[in-house]
């Protein structure tokens, strides 16, 4: 078996604001139950955001997806007012005019198992401070697969196990995000990250029947950038063969990819990933909610 040891990270209290059950309380004050199903079999969905100057970066891309999570997993769509009400709270408590934001819905009281009691739903709305991000990414492909016909397949649950140490493997050898394949051996997503790669000097990105994610800054690139984008099916070895490629999220942005399994992709930024950053960057600039 690979080394993946998970490190152990502080994470001070006064950095984390949280809202739950209609109030907003410093991390140490903020509890749900030991046997809330998001806790026990990991049975919830959630959005991770950037704040930035107060406020929230394609939220309603983001409340849409979670709607669409919550579907996925079979639980009832959150009730929206409450969400933004939440997040504006939340945001306004915390004093920080940027910050990640994180709105978690679970399906609430549970048994220990993986049948589901007809309760309230819990939701959860915390910020943080945004830790720094590198302008390029080191990256490497992870020894196991995502399944593109899970039945979570799409869905951004909380079962995040597998990405915990996708990373802590990544992390070990010097990385800062882990690539996945698929079971067809097709490139498929990062752990929290969309991946673009330039092909003959084509732009190219995974579909999303290959098992990725339906990333926010993804469908920005897709719908939104000036160059256009082939969603195909690409063999992982795409990613080390191409001329330049990029990740996308809520909290990257577009950021290039500078080595692959330590190779050196031949520029980063490429021509095409710099255009994609300015058009990307201009366009958040006029309009926070694109």
């Amino acid at each position: 078996m690979p080394d993946v040891a998970v490190p152990a990270v502080a994470v001070p209290d006064d950095r984390v604001t949280v809202w739950i059950d209609g109030k907003v309380l410093d991390a140490g004050q903020a509890t749900v139950s030991a046997v809330d199903h998001g806790l026990t079999v990991g049975d919830g969905v959630f959005e991770t955001l950037r704040v930035q100057g107060g406020t929230p970066v394609a939220l309603r891309r983001h409340l849409d997806r979670l709607d669409r999570s919550a579907e996925g997993l079979g639980l009832a769509r959150p009730n929206r007012e409450v969400v933004l009400r939440a997040i504006a709270e939340v945001v306004d408590g915390s004093t920080l005019a940027d910050a990640r934001l994180r709105i978690t819905v679970t399906a609430g009281l549970g048994p220990l198992g993986s049948g589901r009691s007809q309760g309230t739903q819990t939701l959860i709305v915390a910020v943080q401070s945004l830790d720094p991000v590198p302008a390029v990414a080191d990256v490497v492909v992870v020894p196991w697969v995502r399944n593109e016909r899970s039945a979570v397949a799409g869905i951004k649950t909380t079962s995040y196990g597998e990405n915990v140490v996708a990373l802590a493997y990544a992390k070990a050898r010097g990385a800062s995000e882990a690539i996945f394949a698929n079971t067809r051996g097709e490139l498929c997503e990062g752990t929290g990250s969309n991946v673009f790669v330039v092909l003959d000097g084509e732009l190219c990105t995974p579909p999303l029947h290959s098992g990725c994610l339906d990333g926010t800054a993804r469908q920005i690139v897709i719908e939104r950038g000036e160059i256009p984008v082939d969603q195909r099916d690409l063999p992982l070895s795409a990613l080390v063969e191409a001329e330049e490629a990029f990740l996308t999220s809520s909290l990257r942005d577009v950021q290039p990819i500078a080595t692959v399994d330590g190779v050196a992709l031949p520029s980063a930024p490429g021509p095409v990933t710099k255009a994609v950053m300015t058009a990307f960057a201009d366009l958040l600039a006029r309009d926070l909610d694109p």
